[in-house]
């Protein structure tokens, strides 16, 4: 699903011994193929915008090309940000920037399509009695949710079972249909825009000049990479420990914690950024140690729990879209009584991501992991 991580196995660069070879070779051979990969992605995209690059479900020729270009943008940004030191700040900076606008501005309409698909799964199956769980459409692993409108008129048709929703299920997914179709279109305009921006094609040319030349700082550089890198790496490594340590694990010690439902939006919000701050840490944690390559030590945690803090980011802003639809002025109360189910039963995945993410972050000794 666009939107969401589609992180790929990344493999030392060309030439590049990772375990001999100076900090400046690893790194600069890190980023000359992150530049190539992104370069291809944007040359992808390219060519496959315009007519019929999209289906109804808001995926299409483009999806795969915006994919493979956030992938790469994001190691850039992880590794430009962590080995900064090595770099000239000044340009570091400014391109980390211009990188995570471009990507963003190119990856949101995707977000927004995974989000309506999302939300009228999880509506269809509460409308219908479903039950809840990984088994239930719109769960991880679940089958494809079904177009928009077979979805509102299932809704709307489908029998009453114990625990269903009433007729106004229907009207809350066509007002999510809605509202996030509208954001949808407008999120394309942008990206439109941005590709003929002045601002993009010089995004275009400054990681075209890194496909060849990375501007190192020779003298911090210059050493073995396990003595100069190394050491950098393990800061981001520290950073994310201490984050994940201010979390309340202990109150996401449930797959479906009740005591998620009993704040308000506001201290949602507030909660839900400390965990996305979490995911930010861990991905740029992953990064470092993909610079490394061979010299880092595996921690076998962090593609899982990097997965359920990606599952609890889509759920939070899934949640957040179904309470902003209820906000929506003079809507039936029917209406809002799906969309608040419909918000209760997000923010109850939001928890189970929580609980997930928990179980696999203490599931291997802290000491055995290097982390």
């Amino acid at each position: 699903m666009a939107g969401q991580s589609r992180d790929v196995v990344v493999e030392p660069g060309p030439g590049t011994d990772t375990a001999t070879g100076s900090a400046a070779e690893v790194l600069s051979g890190y980023l000359h193929q992150r530049a190539a990969e992104f370069l291809r992605g944007l040359r992808a995209h390219a060519q496959g915008a315009g007519p019929g690059g999209q289906d109804g479900t808001g995926r299409g020729g483009t999806a795969a090309s915006v994919d493979v270009l956030r992938a790469a943008a994001r190691r850039m940004n992880g590794a430009l940000f962590t080995y900064r030191p090595l770099l000239d700040a000044r340009w570091a900076d400014e391109l980390r920037t211009e990188l995570s606008w471009l990507a963003g501005t190119l990856a949101r309409e995707y977000a927004y399509a995974a989000r309506l698909e999302r939300l009228l799964s999880a509506l269809h199956r509460l409308a219908s009695g479903g039950t809840s769980g990984p088994e239930a459409p719109g769960r991880p692993g679940a089958h494809p949710a079904a177009p928009t409108g077979a979805v509102a008129s299932r809704a709307a048709s489908g029998p009453r079972e114990r625990g269903g929703l009433p007729a106004g299920a229907a009207r809350a997914g066509a007002l999510l249909d809605r509202q996030l179709t509208l954001a949808r279109t407008r999120a394309h305009s942008a990206a439109l825009r941005a590709l003929g921006s002045a601002r993009f094609h010089a995004v275009a040319d400054a990681v075209a000049v890194l496909a060849s030349e990375a501007p190192l700082r020779p003298a911090e550089a210059a050493g073995p990479a396990s003595a100069v890198l190394g050491p950098l790496a393990e800061r981001t490594g520290r950073q994310l420990v201490e984050a994940v340590a201010a979390l309340p694990l202990s109150r996401a010690g449930a797959p479906y914690n009740a005591d998620g439902l009993s704040r308000s939006l506001a201290t949602e919000v507030r909660q839900d950024a400390a965990w996305d701050q979490v995911r930010v840490l861990l991905r740029l944690h992953r990064y470092a140690q993909e610079v490394l390559g061979p010299l880092a030590e595996p921690d076998p945690r962090l593609r899982p729990a990097g997965d359920a803090l990606e599952r609890h980011r889509a759920a939070a802003a899934a949640a957040a879209a179904a309470a902003s639809a209820a906000a929506t002025p003079r809507i039936a109360p029917a209406t809002a009584y799906a969309l608040g189910v419909l918000h209760a039963d997000q923010r109850h995945e939001v928890e189970a991501a929580r609980f997930a993410f928990g179980r696999h972050w203490t599931s291997t000794p802290q000491g055995a992991t290097g982390c």
